[in-house]
């Protein structure tokens, strides 16, 4: 696979392995520049491996991973690439200016960011709080507010919208789309089926492999089914590992 100008991210063969398990096996993608791209599949099928690749915080077998032109974790990459975990990643003993702070001072990004983070997710009201006070998913609100500081060129999102009441979800996937508009490429996991829809493209995975990589409307067209659920459902039964179990039943 070769990089193009239009391409964030482009995987090549990669092998994880964890301990003696396979977690992915020879995966190879390409993830465009300026789309919100979704990665879906259910709790423990690899989409977290896959996204701490991208980052670089994960030990590979084999393969190769770039992302904008560089060596996934290379040096040159820590300014370009905001990344968030399942788990809040920030400090319980501060507030929530004083983390933005802190992790705008390492960034280098601009003063006024705080304030432009804090509005994007909805969290004036929580700016001076103790992070230790807030809710599970005012946490991680805080911690998406950190990785937006700065502007990044690419956002891995692992599944942000977790906890979140459905208002706030909306805000930030509209959130998502603007910072798309203006050529940030994201990759958002979830395994809710139905925000789906909101994604440019989606990258539906199962067992380490992705047996889909489709806009939703193209998707619900190959399957002929009438919702994302319905059409992962279908591509499994499709997939010949599903096909070689119903034949050896």
């Amino acid at each position: 696979m070769m990089n193009s100008p239009d391409t964030a991210i482009v995987i090549d063969g990669l092998r994880v392995r964890r301990g003696k398990k396979v977690v992915l096996d020879g995966l190879s993608l390409t993830i465009p520049r300026g789309q919100v791209i979704g990665l879906l599949g259910p709790s423990g099928c690899g989409k977290t491996t896959l996204m701490r690749s991208i980052v670089g915080v994960q030990k590979i077998a084999g393969g190769t991973v770039t992302v904008l032109g560089d060596v996934a974790g290379s040096a040159s990459l820590r300014h370009r690439i905001g990344y968030v975990t399942q788990s809040a990643s920030v400090y319980d003993d501060l507030t929530v200016r004083q983390n933005l702070s802190y992790f705008r001072s390492v960034l280098g990004a601009p003063k006024d960011d705080i304030d432009r983070v804090i509005e994007a997710t909805d969290l004036g009201a929580h700016a001076s709080q103790l992070v230790s006070t807030l809710s599970g998913g005012e946490r991680s609100r805080v911690s998406l507010a950190a990785a937006l500081l700065g502007v990044p060129e690419v956002l891995v999102l692992d599944e942000p919208t977790v906890g979140l009441d459905p208002l706030l979800r909306v805000d930030l996937w509209n959130l998502f789309h603007r910072l798309a508009g203006v050529g940030t490429s994201l990759l958002v996991s979830s395994h809710v089926m139905d925000e789906a829809t909101r994604c440019d493209r989606l990258l539906l995975m199962r067992d380490g492999e992705i047996l889909a990589d489709e806009t939703p409307a193209g998707l619900l067209a190959a399957t002929g089914a009438l919702d994302t659920e319905s059409a992962f459902l279908a591509l499994i039964r499709r997939h010949p590992k599903h096909l070689e179990q119903g034949a050896e039943q």
